[in-house]
């Protein structure tokens, strides 16, 4: 998608024919009008608004032009590099691209993971980096995990939790390294290939509103309705009476076969060559042959 509208002058009709493009993808994508992420510079993804509210902001505010893959936005990965990074990327590709071709996977797999492989690789030096000058117990990636737990553990919104970061900050000692923002935190956990995707269910567990069902507004076993049902007992169409939250195996095969010294130790056991007549791996027994054929 065209992008070259967060770059514009506000006051040009690139920009407004770019907001309201942005506008538009992001209703199909997330399916709602009144609870979506404002990327503008002073919301910078923290805040839902509707999309009139969103619309003045980006007018008024000016996009956020750091954020270039929207993620809040359910942007699917897209397989072109960056002209200036095409022949490191592409020695990349050629190290892994055999995981991809085992494990059958296609580009839809790949989700934002992938986009940009140097936010990965920074994220793994952030597990390495103290939290602060002389830390011994904490990194900045495992606080910043434990953090967010917290978050997801008692319900906490973007905003306490920015709040939060910013006043650890402050309480640590000078140079430290925790993130000043839920958008920071988030920017950098998306790195992980954390990702996930909402899914409309039944609230008695029966069907998930996906393929055949997609469209459906009644589950066809129980004859539930799909929409939440207000105080004054009338449904509210398009707000989902429950939603479950599916994560991926891919993202997490994506980690593991990420480093090239992983991958190897990882294939080991089915590249290496087997000595007739020798067991020098538990793999070679028959007991774990029948587990492999089964």
């Amino acid at each position: 998608m065209d992008k070259s509208w967060m770059h514009s002058d506000r006051r040009s009709k690139a920009n407004e024919l770019g907001v309201e493009a942005f506008l538009n993808f992001s209703v199909e994508n997330l399916l709602t009008t009144t609870h979506i992420c404002c990327p503008c510079v002073k919301c910078v993804n923290l805040k839902l608004f509707g999309v009139g509210i969103i619309r003045d902001h980006l007018y008024f505010n000016g996009v956020d032009q750091s954020y270039k893959n929207w993620t809040f936005h359910r942007e699917p990965w897209e397989a072109t590099t960056n002209a200036s990074r095409n022949v490191e990327e592409d020695d990349d590709h050629s190290r892994y691209s055999f995981v991809s071709e085992e494990i059958e996977m296609d580009d839809n797999d790949f989700g934002d993971f992938g986009s940009d492989p140097y936010e990965f690789a920074n994220v793994i030096g952030d597990g390495d980096q103290p939290l602060y000058p002389g830390c011994r117990k904490y990194t900045k990636l495992s606080a910043l995990v434990k953090l967010y737990n917290l978050k997801a553990k008692h319900g906490m919104s973007d905003v306490c939790f920015t709040e939060l970061l910013i006043l650890q900050g402050d309480l640590l000692p000078e140079e430290n390294t925790i993130p000043a923002s839920m958008y920071e935190a988030k920017k950098t956990l998306c790195a992980l290939g954390l990702s996930y995707e909402k899914m409309h269910t039944c609230p008695n567990d029966c069907i998930l509103y996906r393929k055949e069902y997609e469209d459906s507004t009644n589950c066809p076993t129980c004859g539930i309705s799909r929409w939440k049902e207000g105080n004054d007992s009338i449904l509210k169409e398009g707000v989902p009476a429950k939603v479950v939250w599916y994560f991926s195996p891919i993202p997490r095969f994506k980690r593991m076969f990420r480093l090239h010294e992983t991958t190897k130790s990882l294939t080991w056991n089915a590249a290496r060559k087997l000595i007739d007549g020798q067991m020098s791996h538990p793999a070679d027994s028959p007991s774990w042959k029948l587990l492999d054929d089964k």
